[in-house]
């Protein structure tokens, strides 16, 4: 059941820019998330296991945005503006409620640049907001060089649906993702895709990565991220036990890889960026947005 709430404040504004993604502000609609992925750090919060049954929506999100966002623009902060940084903003209960589609309505009436960060397909239904936010939108002065108010991050862990779905059970199929990433390419967007995580020993040897990387090409993507899976306290023994039920056989390996931490160890981490930056440089797209220069 889907609740409905009333939040204090909608936009969040950093201590300072993310390197990665480029965002100053963070927008989330909704809290918590129908696509369920089983790697969600918010699993390792007080929302544990059942995050799909938590689901709420923020039904006063456009009208908080509106004042702050107002205000900001007053003052000319401009930034980037992450849809979203805890939730999907287009997860199936935005087709009644639509309350993304009203914050990018506020966003592009302000003229505030928007890094969408999305696994769903539902963003195609958007399009005409955010073509006409990437034309109006203003830049930081020191992101100018990016010559776009919109930016389009369609993330996977794994290409393969039957992975996809024990790790992402809510989220529309890898190809499904890929064909919405073709498709807003084609509109003139900005857009490529975070493999974020990439799963240890499921997606992320030689020949996956660099069918990933492959893959992003043949889409037309004009940047790759590639990143190592992380474990946030709860999450992890909900994340292992669904290892114990697909891939019993890895658990030895996780156990050792993760050992007392909620990251792999920094080796394996600087292994998986080599490779990715090495395969980006192959197949000519660009290691993160900034080409890996931050």
């Amino acid at each position: 059941m889907v609740k409905e709430i009333y939040a204090k404040t909608i936009l969040n504004k950093h201590k300072r820019r993310d390197s990665w993604f480029l965002d100053d502000y963070s927008l989330n609609p909704y809290q918590l998330c129908q696509f369920n992925c089983i790697y969600c750090y918010i699993r390792g919060s007080k929302y544990g296991e059942n995050m799909a049954g938590q689901l709420s929506v923020k039904v006063n999100a456009p009208q908080l945005l509106e004042k702050e966002i107002r205000r900001r623009a007053l003052k000319r902060e401009y930034g980037f503006i992450a849809l979203s940084s805890s939730t999907e903003p287009w997860q199936p209960i935005e087709a009644e409620y639509r309350i993304t589609r009203k914050c990018l309505e506020i966003i592009s009436k302000y003229r505030f640049p928007v890094h969408c960060l999305t696994k769903s397909k539902m963003i195609l239904e958007d399009l005409d907001l955010l073509k006409e936010i990437d034309g109006k939108a203003v830049l930081p002065g020191d992101l100018r060089w990016i010559k776009h108010g919109v930016l389009v991050t369609f993330s996977l862990s794994s290409l393969n649906d039957k992975v996809a779905k024990i790790f992402e059970p809510g989220a529309p199929k890898p190809r499904e993702r890929l064909d919405a990433l073709c498709k807003v390419k084609e509109e003139g967007l900005y857009a490529g895709i975070a493999y974020i995580p990439v799963l240890p020993f499921i997606s992320d040897s030689m020949e996956k990565l660099e069918e990933m990387i492959k893959t992003a090409k043949d889409c037309n993507a004009e940047y790759v991220f590639v990143g190592a899976l992380t474990l946030l306290g709860p999450c992890k023994k909900f994340y292992y036990k669904i290892l114990e039920k697909h891939f019993p056989h890895l658990l030895p390996r996780y156990t050792k890889l993760f050992r007392m931490f909620n990251q792999p160890s920094r080796e394996y981490q600087l292994r998986l960026e080599k490779e990715a930056i090495r395969l980006c440089k192959k197949y000519n797209v660009k290691f993160m947005i900034t080409g890996g220069l931050s």
